[in-house]
């Protein structure tokens, strides 16, 4: 983000796009997906398919967007089972598949039987194939590197935005200084691969949480939603904003411990 911005102040014929950033520029926009719905949804399936009732996340680094997604998955699986309980090891890196195995495994020791991740390495998957439990792919569909242990991967589609960001380019309609958030309902994220053996009616339910998301009749940050502390975060009824969303750093009810460096 910081060098694409300087670039940007040297060359102002040229346009810049940056992904998840959240600084712009004359010249210089951002893109980013709404990797938490895709969260959202296989927390429907992880609380479904937990015998433990204790899922587990690993996480890369502790910034709003990744505390966004462990919260969305833990609501997803609440949705379907309330006791449900979430423990996160932070790796602090967003690829190192050697450290992603060693979170993994250790969550799994720890009593958690189904895994999210929001690191880039198969190693989560794999690690879940090889000690009998199961997993999320992130990003991409891991199917192919643990066919027994993948439940789905959330995956993000940038194509509908590059080709609308090229089609303005070449029409002259660009315009820099902006952000744009994409989701469901852009078809910017997906939960693909869905396991054969999670039940039609767990299938049905993330149809309906899918279909909710794209025609905006349904809203995942929906009150009343408390922290683990016991602290309101939203009152009953009111629906999050995205600066609310953007700027979350404290676990929601059912997640162990406290989000590194938050007060």
């Amino acid at each position: 983000m910081e060098p694409m911005l300087k670039v940007a102040a040297d060359n102002a014929g040229v346009k810049f796009e940056h992904a998840t950033g959240y600084k712009q520029a004359e010249n210089m926009r951002t893109y980013d997906s709404r990797t938490y719905e895709g969260a959202y949804m296989a927390g429907i399936i992880a609380g479904t398919m937990s015998k433990s009732g204790m899922l587990g996340v690993v996480a890369s680094l502790p910034i709003p967007e990744v505390v966004r997604n462990i919260n969305s998955f833990t609501l997803g699986a609440q949705s379907v089972n309330p006791k449900v309980t979430i423990k996160v090891v932070w790796v602090n890196e967003w690829f190192n598949p050697a450290k992603e195995a060693e979170a993994a495994t250790a969550l799994i020791h720890g009593g958690a039987d189904v895994l999210l991740q929001n690191t880039d390495s198969s190693a989560v998957v794999q690690t879940a194939e090889k000690m009998g439990k199961r997993a999320f792919g992130w990003d991409s569909d891991m199917v192919s590197y643990g066919s027994k242990a993948h439940l789905g991967s959330v995956v993000i589609n940038w194509d509908p935005y590059y080709v609308k960001a090229v089609g303005e380019a070449l029409e002259g309609k660009w315009s820099g200084g902006t952000a744009a958030w994409w989701g469901v309902k852009e078809d910017a994220i997906d939960l693909v691969s869905i396991a054969v053996d999670v039940p039609d009616e767990t299938k049905k339910r993330v149809n309906e949480v899918k279909a909710g998301l794209k025609n905006g009749s349904f809203a995942i940050w929906t009150g009343p939603i408390t922290d683990n502390t016991g602290k309101t975060l939203l009152a009953k009824d009111v629906v999050a904003d995205d600066k609310f969303l953007r700027s979350m750093m404290a676990y929601v009810k059912g997640v162990e411990g406290k989000v590194p460096g938050s007060h």
